[in-house]
């Protein structure tokens, strides 16, 4: 059996990198002898992440445009150049069978560079609004694997394969780790457990709108895990109490999912794609600083078919509190939210992926 060879590429971000392993991992429980190779921009988190899930990474001198004039925009065309050569340098060397893209910097050069040598590529885009990247290259790539429908109007529809987000497999099925998890987070099981997350960085905004309704939270009978991220944990610890867990970071997330009754969140498209498969009641808070508003997208493409409810972060001051005991009081809104939310999970995207990848090797 030949020995295939496999690049990924994808950073930047968690929600890059994250799908990138986990198809690699599906990849390798399939080809034990595959080789992998992860290409990523030099200075971002994948370039500790990738090796510390076990397998090579080399990085590309590579950033995006910033949307002022900026000495980093001066020297992109440089970055690209030299991002172009020496992606032709890892390609010629290790000789991939398939070069698959999750997003990132690096995934820009590496799959030109692929497209041209005439090597199958696949991109795998998380967002309902695909950036300039993944536009661009899916003119030319074999597969581009998506996680929204209706996204014709980007790619060329005859490569769409509707699959969804990899996901965390240990988040299927969370409902029986119940009473697990709240002993796990030491819980009063009588009262109702609010989930807060932001990120794995954090998020300022939600981070100052907890803060300002801890209070009025906590007399409702709620109980609070509060995922602050790493940036502000030492601004909010002081805020841990009998009913408030402030954490910078979760281990654990089938737990902390299984505990939760309620929650609030950003909108990356992997925590989106999370959510769905955990069918709990959310509150979606997306980030406006991310590029072309996407998270508002993904979290607007799940409340459009009354999955979840979803909150500018210009509306907190005005609405959060109406909105969030509202949604605490009525028992049923919570469930029509649970149910609507699990019929858009795609729990088996990572192996569909995979199967793409596969057809992509079988048609050389």
């Amino acid at each position: 059996m030949k020995q295939y060879k496999f690049i990924l590429s994808g950073g930047g971000t968690g929600g890059h990198i994250y799908p990138a392993v986990a198809i690699a991992n599906e990849l390798k429980s399939r080809f034990p002898d595959a080789e992998f190779l992860f290409v990523g921009a030099e200075d971002k988190m994948e370039m500790q992440k990738v090796p510390q899930a076990g397998y090579a990474i080399k990085g590309l001198w590579i950033a995006g445009l910033q949307r002022k004039i900026t000495l980093q925009n001066m020297l992109f065309p440089v970055k690209l150049i030299d991002s172009l050569w020496k992606s032709r340098k890892i390609i010629k060397e290790f000789k991939p069978d398939v070069v698959i893209g999750t997003g990132g910097f690096a995934s820009g050069p590496l799959l030109q560079i692929a497209n041209m040598l005439g090597i199958p590529t696949l991109i795998q885009e998380q967002n309902s609004f695909p950036g300039i990247t993944n536009k661009l290259l899916s003119k030319k790539a074999n597969a581009i694997c998506v996680a929204y429908e209706n996204l014709e109007r980007f790619f060329p529809k005859e490569k769409i394969i509707l699959t969804g987000n990899p996901v965390r497999q240990d988040l299927i099925a969370i409902d029986e780790k119940r009473t697990e998890a709240i002993a796990h987070f030491k819980l009063d099981a009588k009262k109702k457990t609010l989930l807060v997350l932001g990120g794995s960085l954090g998020a300022r905004r939600i981070n100052q709108l907890i803060e300002k309704e801890l209070d009025a939270i906590l007399a409702q009978n709620v109980q609070i895990i509060w995922q602050c991220g790493k940036l502000y944990f030492e601004d909010y610890k002081k805020y841990k109490s009998e009913n408030v867990q402030v954490v910078a970071f979760i281990e654990r997330m089938d737990f902390v999912y299984a505990a939760a009754d309620i929650i609030i969140s950003r909108a990356g498209a992997s925590s989106v794609s999370e959510l769905c498969i955990v069918g709990k009641p959310v509150i979606f808070i997306p980030s406006p600083n991310v590029a072309e508003d996407h998270q508002t997208k993904n979290a607007k493409a799940i409340v459009d078919k009354k999955g979840a409810i979803l909150l500018k972060e210009n509306q907190l001051d005005s609405e959060f509190s109406l909105v969030f005991e509202a949604l605490l009081k009525d028992k049923e809104k919570q469930n029509q939210l649970s149910e609507n939310i699990k019929e858009l999970a795609l729990p088996k995207a990572t192996q569909q992926i995979a199967d793409e990848v596969v057809k992509l090797i079988r048609k050389k």
